[in-house]
């Protein structure tokens, strides 16, 4: 029995439908089958973006496919998180992001996206801490020498920072509160400039990153007198962490590697598997360390509860050093 003109009319429209239907990341070929952009919330040349295209190399040679660098700076990051926020969650858009876009950022700023909603964890890869330097024109050589030395000059010595809100600023913020001192915040646009000013001596104290301060300290303009770290640095040996004179005191920043929200769970557990087996590479783990970090292997599982913990710590941090949104 021949079947009726509509109902032919009908299957053809369903037919139609299915075949122009959208189908799963998953499912539209061998993930990745074009290049992969890992955006970055800094310009370049600096720890994340250097962190970022280490990462890049790898998981292209082991994915057979290239993963650019797109560098994507401004508002402390958040311009860059909120581009992979609202990217296609199709395995085609990752981010190499710092503590700050997940923390300080959102915290103190009003962004276009939600920290802990929009984006989908995928590998910490390295953390480190801050180092406190003071010029050395500040006749200190330990950190509890600094500390009486500041007490006993309420309000008349400074530290700079990389802006209002940063983490080189709640770092040293702190630190200065934990101690029990009392400095002058003066914030600049950004931490080179800081440093410039503690080098020459217009600023007394920074809180700065391993990698930017090793050959400074070499160079004898600034005295390294303690890391915010829970252990010490293995390229700062000398270096007491401030917990040995400040109890309990911890202030890390980490890298890390994510995805939007959304991106298929194969994507992520492939991306996930491959910086695991980055971290038992004795040479990958070898460029990390050479930029002062501790490398950070873990599941996103682990990555995602890191994330939220330190989100409630510096959410307390920021209330309690008086800073709001803007």
């Amino acid at each position: 029995m021949p079947f009726p003109s509509s109902a032919i009319r009908l299957l053809a429209a369903v037919f139609l439908a299915c075949a122009l239907a959208p189908m799963p990341a998953q499912a539209q070929g061998k993930w990745p089958d074009r290049p992969v952009r890992v955006v970055v919330p800094y310009a370049a040349g600096g720890n994340t973006d250097a962190i970022a295209r280490i990462a890049a190399e790898r998981l292209g040679s082991a994915l057979g496919q290239q993963f650019i660098v797109d560098n994507r700076a401004g508002a402390g990051g958040a311009i860059a998180a909120e581009f992979v926020a609202k990217a296609p969650a199709d395995g085609y858009t990752l981010f190499v992001a710092a503590l700050s876009q997940f923390g300080p950022v959102p915290l103190t700023q009003k962004v276009n996206y939600n920290a802990l909603k929009d984006f989908a964890p995928i590998s910490n890869i390295g953390a480190n801490g801050f180092v406190i330097a003071v010029n050395s024109g500040v006749p200190v050589k330990t950190l509890q020498e600094f500390i009486d030395y500041v007490k006993a000059r309420p309000n008349q010595l400074n530290y700079g920072s990389g802006g209002t809100g940063s983490l080189t600023h709640l770092a040293a913020a702190l630190f200065v509160q934990r101690a029990g001192m009392q400095m002058v915040h003066v914030p600049y646009k950004g931490g080179a400039p800081a440093l410039a000013d503690t080098l020459a001596g217009q600023i007394q104290m920074y809180a700065g990153s391993p990698s930017e301060l090793i050959a400074h300290a070499k160079g004898g303009k600034i005295n390294l007198l303690g890391i915010s770290s829970p252990q010490r640095n293995p390229q700062l040996a000398d270096v007491p962490t401030i917990a040995e004179t400040l109890p309990g005191f911890k202030a890390t920043t980490w890298n890390g590697l994510l995805a939007p929200a959304g991106t298929p769970q194969p994507v992520i557990d492939r991306l996930a598997q491959e910086m695991q087996k980055a971290f038992k590479d004795p040479a990958f783990l070898e460029r990390l360390t050479k930029l002062g970090l501790d490398p950070v292997p873990g599941t996103p599982q682990e990555f995602g509860e890191a994330i939220r913990g330190d989100y409630a710590m510096w959410r307390d941090v920021i209330r309690n050093v008086g800073l709001v949104v803007e």
